[in-house]
């Protein structure tokens, strides 16, 4: 297969761009970028559990959109940028313990959108959600709607 990325990219890099970020202080991690995936995952603790004392389903949207984010971002030329238009994401089982793994993968790379699909498991394997997100895709000189 070959690679979809068209900027350097590696689990170090993204975790780099993320400190001093939401994803630092909820301790998200990446894991693995593939040929055409990045995966990442989240611990269920204090941090990211909601009253019940399980993983808040926030918190599993924000781990889908890290993932799917820096996806469309690093898949496109240098200059271009990815902005976020829409994520739904289904939430299937709790999961009060342990961490939760999420691999993003491109459903659909165009001229103007993406969409990403992740899902994300417990240490079972069992699926706790899945997501989608779509991306707009901005050139060099578009900016993103409203800005001056």
């Amino acid at each position: 297969m070959t690679s979809i990325w068209k900027q350097a990219i590696s689990p170090e890099i993204l975790a780099g761009i993320h400190v001093g970020t939401a994803v630092e202080c909820l301790g998200i991690e990446f894991l693995e970028v593939g040929d055409d995936f990045i995966r990442g995952r989240v611990k269920v603790d204090g941090r990211t559990k909601q009253p019940y004392g399980i993983l808040h389903g926030g918190v599993s949207v924000v781990l889908a959109e890290t993932l799917g984010s820096c996806g469309a971002a690093f898949s496109l030329p240098d200059g271009y940028r990815a902005v976020g238009l829409d994520i739904n994401a289904n939430h299937l089982r709790s999961t009060s313990e342990g961490w939760v793994t999420a691999t993003a993968r491109p459903v659909h790379r165009g001229r103007s959108t993406h969409v990403w699909q992740i899902e994300l498991a417990n240490e079972k394997g069992q699926l706790t959600c899945v997501s989608r997100l779509t991306m707009a895709v901005l050139s060099p000189n578009n900016t993103a709607p409203g800005a001056a």
